[in-house]
């Protein structure tokens, strides 16, 4: 039985797959790509196939808009979505963000015609998360901590497996003594906080996916 397990998202999990076309980096340079390679060599038993389908820019309601293309017809075990800073980001940089409670009501619709259409799927939602700099400013990470309140909420609603991300990252940086030599701008991973953000990732999901 192939395993199919489907990374949603924006830039941090697009990472690149979508500027090129090569067929060896179609999982982008990030987390996804981390933790798929991890899996398949810790399980070389398993067949499993991995898609990612990120794309950088989106917000939940570009997520919604497409989810059935690149979700629910793809028919996957398990979905994993990272999605809300850019809901914040563009709000600030051009008035054309997601409400808080515009995006709760959009990520609860997703969800539910997910298990509906997909009633057996595992659902695991990533907390979104960002640190300060020159681009995050105090009001970004005060609406990104209420955005990941949200998610945290919908993951208990639906009985997703929700994964922490923001307490990980800000002492991976206090430890490294920069936001930056982790989130390189505030929002985007550098290769070490992809590494962390998978090994997070791992360390929650193979339990859930009963692998051998």
């Amino acid at each position: 039985m192939i395993r199919k397990i489907l990374f949603q998202g924006d830039s941090i999990t697009d990472a690149g797959r979508t500027m090129q076309d090569s067929v060896l980096l179609k999982m982008g340079t990030g987390y996804p790509h981390f933790a798929a390679a991890r899996l398949q060599a810790d399980f070389p038993g398993e067949k499993f196939e991995f898609e990612n389908r990120g794309i950088s820019g989106n917000r939940v309601v570009d997520l919604y808009a497409r989810w059935k293309l690149d979700a629910l017809n793809l028919e996957p075990e398990l979905i994993s979505i990272l999605i809300g800073v850019n809901d914040t980001w563009h709000e600030f940089s051009r008035q054309n963000g997601v409400e808080l409670d515009r995006y709760e009501m959009i990520y609860r619709m997703l969800l539910k015609w997910t298990c509906e259409k997909l009633p057996g799927v595992k659902l695991v939602l990533m907390e979104p998360f960002c640190l300060a700099s020159e681009l995050v400013t105090e009001a970004w990470i005060l609406e990104i901590r209420e955005r990941a309140v949200i998610v945290r909420k919908l993951a208990e609603e639906f009985h997703a497996l929700f994964i922490p991300l923001q307490e990980l990252l800000t002492v991976a940086a206090e430890k490294s003594g920069s936001n930056l030599a982790i989130l390189r701008d505030g929002v985007h991973p550098t290769p070490l906080g992809h590494q962390l953000i998978a090994d997070a990732w791992l360390a929650a999901v193979t339990p859930l996916l009963g692998t051998k």
